[in-house]
């Protein structure tokens, strides 16, 4: 288990759509909000110079959704070990009331930023993420 890292976002009218919620792709766009706060929070500065993240996959079940206005805590780990050149990240997005409304589960690729070819997460990149 991973150091959490948390990010509060506030839905804006732009984030409304048709069905009166906020838009599945604005929840994509703050999961990635996340993880990329996140690394840049706290991958060492040589990592963040030689590495790139690429999503593979997302995964989210939505149990919820906020009006335009109201605010999600995102919280964001990495559970478990890195598999090669990917890691999963979990996000959990809670309401005010402190209820789960969306969970994402997202693995991630690591590039070299020159190459741009997958490269092994080494326990030295992984290491800043951990609890």
């Amino acid at each position: 288990m991973s150091e959490r890292f948390r990010k509060t976002f506030t839905a804006k009218a732009k984030h409304i759509d048709e069905m009166g919620h906020v838009n599945n792709a604005v929840w994509v766009q703050w999961i990635q909000d996340m993880a990329t706060a996140n690394w840049d929070a706290v991958a060492a500065p040589e990592h963040a110079r030689d590495f790139i993240w690429l999503v593979v996959r997302h995964e989210i079940d939505y149990r919820g959704n906020i009006d335009a206005g109201e605010s999600v805590t995102g919280e964001t780990w990495i559970p478990g070990e890195p598999r090669g050149a990917t890691s999963l990240r979990r996000v959990d997005f809670t309401d005010a009331a402190g209820k789960v409304i969306v969970s994402a589960s997202t693995t991630w690729a690591m590039l070299d930023r020159q190459t741009q070819r997958l490269v092994r997460v080494r326990p030295e990149v992984i290491a800043p993420f951990r609890a």
